[in-house]
């Protein structure tokens, strides 16, 4: 594989010497995305937070450098839409980098969010999530898509033919660009689903 979703920086507020030494850890070429900490979205939920924003892209410029890919904020399923939380979104993101916007409430999924995404050049997270709108969603000119396991969440292995279909809206999508992570790690299905996935697309 030759990207990997940092998800401990969610957890705990990463420090340069640590993301130095995953950087060391890669090969050229390879790519990391990071989740923004959870401080950010899911305490203080975007508001009045721009000083620790400002810190964690700083330290992701430093630690990551070349090898960052991308910058994933996701965002709570408490948190529906409103133009004012639209309006938060836009305004916490960094445009010198790669933002992508996972939403967990389903009223998210309108125009006028695409738009102002798409006019922001941010991207929005395609999802398969249980209960969330599973379709592929472009704003941007970078496409990034998260399977978590559907119906049982971090669980549920995706058949051969959902991977086909993936594959197959991935082939058909407008980006240049795509990150596709796996989040269905309680077993062994995120490892088999990866795999059938790299090999589908690696044949176009």
């Amino acid at each position: 594989f030759n990207t990997y979703e940092l998800n401990s920086t969610f957890y705990k507020f990463p420090t340069v010497r640590i993301l130095q030494n995953w950087y060391k850890k890669a090969p050229e070429g390879f790519l990391y995305s990071a989740k923004v900490p959870k401080i950010i979205t899911h305490i203080k939920r975007l508001a009045d937070c721009q000083d620790e924003i400002n810190e964690f892209y700083n330290v992701l410029r430093e630690g990551l450098a070349d090898k960052l890919g991308c910058v994933l904020f996701q965002l709570p399923p408490s948190f529906s839409y409103t133009t004012e939380r639209l309006e938060l979104v836009i305004n916490a993101v960094n445009p010198e980098f790669s933002n992508v916007v996972e939403f967990r409430n389903e009223s998210w999924w309108i125009p006028e969010v695409f738009e102002v995404l798409a006019a922001n050049n941010i991207t929005f997270c395609s999802v398969n999530y249980p209960k969330i709108p599973t379709e592929i969603v472009e704003t941007s000119t970078l496409l990034y898509l998260r399977l978590h396991g559907n119906p049982r969440l971090f669980y549920s292995e995706y058949s051969s033919q959902e991977i086909k279909d993936y594959a197959e809206a991935i082939r058909n999508a407008k980006a240049n660009k795509c990150f596709i992570y796996f989040n269905n790690t309680a077993d062994t299905g995120a490892i088999i689903n990866a795999q059938e996935m790299k090999e589908l697309l690696t044949t176009i």
